[in-house]
């Protein structure tokens, strides 16, 4: 009563997307989910590398078949880090 002095019932509006968005946080509660979540994150950690350090945030050639190819070229490079990295440790 203290909240709503001037009328005389309390009433929540629910959203019309409150079913989807029920849908998805069922989901979310799965373990498929979550191990998808974690693939993803590094998934994404590798394109933010690609784009941060490597500066592959522009493409500079043009065209589909110059961009598949500047991004492999990319992922070849990064590829290469990630095996010297583990090659060194390994010694």
């Amino acid at each position: 009563m203290k909240c709503c002095p001037n009328s005389s019932i309390r009433k929540i509006a629910r959203s019309v997307h409150d079913a989807a968005r029920d849908v998805a946080r069922r989901i979310a509660a799965t373990p498929e989910y979550v191990r998808s979540r974690h693939e993803r994150k590094k998934v994404e950690m590798f394109f933010a590398h690609l784009k941060r350090i490597l500066k592959l945030d522009c493409l500079r050639l043009r065209g589909m078949s110059g961009a598949t190819d500047e991004f492999t070229l990319g992922a070849a490079v990064q590829n290469l880090r990630r095996l010297a990295k583990l090659t060194s440790q390994s010694n």
